[in-house]
């Protein structure tokens, strides 16, 4: 069937675009901040979230960040040596991929690696992130959360009950396994049970000086901290203060290590 000539897609808006021109400035504020900042960072961004970049934002007041719209940085840096705004440049722009950004400032390599190395905000995990460890939920009455919320945590797979109208667990939940990927609803449980998973963080890749005009790497600053393979939620009552106790699950490997220490402690005990 021909189509009408009459079929036409009318804009009811007389919005312009503005793609372009915040392409344009952003080209030219990157292009500016390579003259006025005595230095350039790459950082990647881990469990990225909006408000906490702009946290980091504000604590940075004298400084600028730039994050997203990498291909546009690569082209404002130079993506060669021949079209690169300074020296070296180039070897930048090779590095913006994915969750990567810039941090133009004048302060101190030494200053701006502790403060980042220290930083770190936990949050919730979202679905798709990695558990970090495997949880359960302890069985029992669970007070905190109110009767008008016993059919949503039911939907989201608890064995959950009205007892004398408090909201109880009728047996142990297992929400996650360790390395597992995280779907919606496990997601929403470790919200509900107020179990942050996730990390918020930004780790310095690369550096470039204006003096020496060369690349290098940053040093490792992120150190894990030992965490427990599995734990254990347990809601509490409103008057109990607290809302949810964490109890960490002893791994058999821990309880040799601490029973090896007894027993090294008690010859000890013997030699004396």
């Amino acid at each position: 069937m021909p189509r009408s000539k009459r079929d036409k897609k009318i804009s009811l808006t007389k919005t312009k675009k503005k793609g372009m021109e915040l392409k344009e400035k952003l080209y030219t504020d990157v292009r500016k901040c390579v003259d006025e900042y005595a230095h350039i960072f790459t950082f990647s961004v881990q469990n990225m979230r909006n408000n906490k970049l702009k946290d980091v934002r504000q604590e940075w007041r004298g400084s600028r960040f730039f994050f997203g719209k990498n291909k546009v940085m690569s082209l404002a840096l130079g993506k060669t040596v021949s079209d690169e705004y300074a020296k070296n440049l180039h070897k930048i722009s090779k590095k913006l991929h994915g969750q990567m950004g810039l941090l133009f400032t004048n302060e101190p390599e030494e200053k701006v690696l502790e403060w980042f190395s220290e930083y770190k905000e936990p949050d919730y995990a979202r679905s798709g992130n990695k558990a970090t460890q495997t949880v359960h939920i302890e069985a029992g009455p669970m007070g905190v959360f109110s009767h008008s919320m016993e059919p949503q945590l039911r939907q989201l797979g608890l064995t959950t009950s009205l007892q004398k109208g408090v909201v109880t667990l009728l047996s142990d939940y297992k929400v996650c396994e360790k390395d597992d990927v995280l779907t919606p609803e496990q997601a929403r449980i470790l919200k509900l049970f107020g179990h942050q998973m996730a990390t918020f963080h930004l780790t310095m890749d690369c550096m470039w000086s204006k003096d020496t005009c060369k690349l290098q790497p940053c040093p490792k600053q992120h150190q894990e901290k030992a965490i427990s393979k599995s734990i254990y939620i347990k809601a509490k009552q409103k008057e109990d203060g607290e809302d949810f106790s964490v109890v960490p699950e002893v791994d058999n490997d821990d309880e040799a290590d601490m029973n090896t220490d007894e027993e090294g402690d008690d010859d000890n005990d013997d030699e004396s």
